[in-house]
């Protein structure tokens, strides 16, 4: 429960479309495919991730991915 707490104050930091991005990240969706389902283009994406990764201090998509599942998104 409290590592839970911990990704949902940490995930709350990022934007709407940032967690939106995020929630694809944990669905283990491409940037492409991130992309055509948020109407953007991949390297669009692309510049999220990496901002999501920095603010996050994920070291890659994958520790994003589960910080989002422990977030619930």
């Amino acid at each position: 429960a409290a590592r839970g707490e911990r990704a949902r104050r940490r995930v709350a930091e990022l934007s709407e479309r940032e967690r939106g991005v995020l929630a694809l990240l944990g669905e283990g969706l491409s940037n492409a495919d991130a992309g055509r389902r948020l109407h953007m283009s991949e390297a669009t994406v692309k510049t999220y991730v990496s901002r999501i990764l920095s603010k996050l201090d994920c070291e890659n998509r994958v520790q994003a991915a589960l910080l989002a599942r422990d977030a619930g998104l």
